[in-house]
């Protein structure tokens, strides 16, 4: 945030106006590994996407202890935001998936960190970053339907529809639809920098 002080200029004179300290800096950018990147979404519309996803599994898991299983490394901000708002009874896990080099998907699925808890007569959330060609989200549904879980449900801080793939990996909880661009920030990275900008930047073109 800066502060923006207003003047008024009468007969040559100058006068004090106004004095604003909540007004967003000009849009941001930085460079990572050589890239632009452009601010895409500041930090609190961020907050405001992320209190509305909450609501929304509030309101439909009444009654119920979902057990949400968040993907690193992406997600984890996004997690942790999201499971502060999350007002019911529920547990926490977490696995470990890579699909991405660089700036493009590899169309491989690896599992670097396989999952450790029970799934079975679960009603599971699953927590993504980012849903693409939902390659990654595809296989993991099926395994996680396979391994017992009573119900599976996905939510994504962000969805590119247009370069999704695999219908089955559309998330029911979507916090914001964007354009097929590549992101960085908020736990998303450019071969793992980036992850700790608070905001979300898009790749200049």
């Amino acid at each position: 945030m800066k502060d923006i002080f207003l003047f008024a200029q009468v007969n040559k004179k100058q006068y004090f106006c106004a004095h604003f300290s909540k007004f967003p800096l000009l849009m941001q950018s930085v460079n990572v590994n050589g890239l632009i990147f452009d601010e895409y979404l500041p930090e609190q519309e961020i907050a405001t996407v992320v209190s509305d996803v909450a609501g929304r599994i509030n309101a439909d898991y009444a009654g119920r202890e979902p057990l949400f299983i968040c993907v690193l490394n992406g997600a984890f901000m996004y997690m942790s935001d999201l499971f502060k708002r999350i007002t019911l009874p529920s547990e926490i896990t977490f696995v470990r998936m890579k699909s991405y080099e660089g700036t493009a998907t590899t169309g491989n699925v690896n599992m670097l960190v396989p999952l450790q808890t029970s799934v079975k007569d679960r009603d599971v959330i699953i927590v993504e970053d980012i849903v693409d060609t939902g390659l990654t989200m595809h296989g993991f549904i099926q395994h996680l339907k396979r391994e017992g879980a009573r119900s599976v449900e996905l939510t994504s801080f962000l969805f590119k529809p247009d370069s999704l793939q695999f219908p089955d990996a559309t998330p029911k909880y979507i916090g914001k639809s964007i354009p097929t661009k590549f992101v960085l920030g908020y736990g998303l990275d450019y071969d793992e920098k980036g992850r700790n900008l608070s905001s979300l930047y898009v790749l200049r073109q």
